[in-house]
């Protein structure tokens, strides 16, 4: 079974009606995933809570990262093995992928 590594970045944005107002320094905890897991969890942190949009990007090796799912604040989703959520008065978003 071949192993191939995901690597999950990401963008914060923080929004105001109609346009992007600043980019947020986050923090993404674990850095990457390797799909082998039966379970995986990424959380992801910011200093500021004022954000309302996260977009969670995979990316593979020797590809462009591509938009894997977006969350919005107060929002919980789940859609098959994939469920996020989004706490922007923690400051805090969390991906997790089950296998």
């Amino acid at each position: 079974m071949e192993r191939r590594t995901f690597l999950a970045s990401l963008l914060f944005l923080w929004l105001h009606p109609g346009r992007v107002s600043s980019l947020l320094t986050v923090e993404q905890r674990p850095p990457s995933l390797c799909s082998g897991r039966i379970e995986s969890n990424f959380t992801c942190s910011s200093p500021s809570s004022s954000f309302f949009v996260l977009h969670w990007y995979r990316w593979e090796p020797a590809k462009s990262p591509q938009l894997f799912v977006v969350s919005v604040s107060g929002d919980e989703k789940e859609q098959g093995q994939v469920r996020v959520t989004l706490n922007t008065k923690e400051g805090y978003s969390s991906l997790y992928i089950r296998g």
